[in-house]
């Protein structure tokens, strides 16, 4: 159980970070994903919603935390419940603050008498950005090694396998031994490897990116830079999450019982989210590379962004475009693929919850 307490705690406390230190390496032409100008981005109605932001989160992490806390003595679950309690409450954060400088920007004007443009890279067609094909090696090999080693521990695999751990790390669940079952966490590595890696290859092929008019030469060449660099951030994250699949799966395989099961799953994927979310962060913003300002501006496209986060629109044909909030890429909603996307994500998931809680 203690395992369980301190992995909750870290979960939580990644979460409580990550939603403090976003504002900072937000571009911040995009403060809680609202467009404004350049000459708006220090504006006292950002600087004061930032400063209520940072506040209410961490109010808001202190009082989950107590609540979790209280919950834990009744029910024993703690890791589930504190992550998504935290994610509500930076959300509910997060809108107030747009919502105050979206009403901020339009009583002001701020776009009144600017000069809006949107800047494209034409040479993403011609010459589009390699995909990090050897990145996607280290997950290709560790799920190959699953396989093998499940195809040659199989005939000495006990009977009855042990399909699930509880937070102690002894097996709360157990089914009779065949392939489906013994192979079932490489079906979530294939899958995984699957999805993640199209996700990749839609970055660096299928995405739009956000190109600065007003500096858009070393706007465009830091977003090919960026694009590559998500890419195989991603790809090391899913092997990651194959590795702890491979732990996982030799728990089950011999039948092991410790305290410490829960993290051989947890742990390295904890540490390449981590990791991830580090990388991207230091390289979440346009380097200055004294480019002259063109005077241009980036178009006020706030109306494409619902609550702030989601983007629809169906005039864009990209598949995915740059988080108006964070890091990384999101959806876009608007575009048909993005259903044949979701559709897989939801599928994966429906595999993982059909393993969780059958068997």
């Amino acid at each position: 159980m203690i395992v369980a307490v301190v992995v909750s705690a870290a979960l939580a406390a990644l979460v409580l970070v990550l939603a403090m230190v976003l504002p900072a390496i937000t571009s911040p032409t995009v403060p809680f994903g609202v467009r404004v100008p350049a000459g708006h981005v220090h504006d006292p109605a950002v600087t004061r919603q930032t400063r209520l932001y940072r506040r209410r989160v961490l109010a808001g992490g202190i009082t989950a935390a107590g609540v979790c806390v209280a919950l834990f003595g009744v029910t024993g679950e703690t890791v589930l419940l504190s992550v998504l309690l935290l994610l509500g409450i930076w959300y509910g954060c997060f809108f107030l603050a747009n919502h105050e400088i979206r009403a901020a920007k339009a009583a002001g004007g701020w776009y009144e008498g600017l000069r809006q443009r949107i800047a494209v890279d034409t040479g993403l067609r011609t010459d589009p950005p390699r995909f990090p094909w050897l990145w996607l090696t280290p997950a290709l090999v560790i799920t190959v090694a699953t396989v093998v080693v499940g195809v040659i521990r199989y005939p000495s695999m006990p009977a009855v396998l042990a399909v699930h751990y509880g937070a102690n790390g002894s097996p709360d669940r157990r089914a009779a031994k065949s392939v489906g079952t013994a192979f079932s966490l490489v079906f979530v590595q294939i899958g995984m490897t699957a999805l993640l890696g199209a996700i990749a290859a839609a970055i660096v092929h299928r995405s739009r990116p956000d190109i600065d008019p007003a500096h858009p030469h070393s706007s465009a060449r830091w977003h090919r830079r960026y694009m590559a660099l998500a890419a195989k951030t991603l790809l090391g994250l899913v092997a990651m999450i194959d590795l702890g699949m491979l732990g996982s799966s030799l728990l089950m395989w011999t039948g092991t019982v410790t305290s410490w099961a829960p993290l051989v799953v947890v742990l390295p994927i904890l540490a390449a989210v981590v990791v991830a979310i580090v990388v991207l962060a230091r390289n979440n913003r346009v380097r200055d590379e004294e480019e002259p300002d063109t005077g241009l501006t980036h178009r006020d496209d706030d109306k494409h962004w619902r609550g702030g986060l989601f983007y629809v629109n169906r005039d864009d044909h990209a598949l995915m475009v740059p988080r108006r909030f964070g890091v990384g890429w999101t959806l876009n909603f608007g575009n048909p693929r993005a259903a044949m996307l979701l559709a897989a994500v939801v599928a994966l998931i429906g595999l993982v919850i059909t393993l969780r809680f059958t068997g």
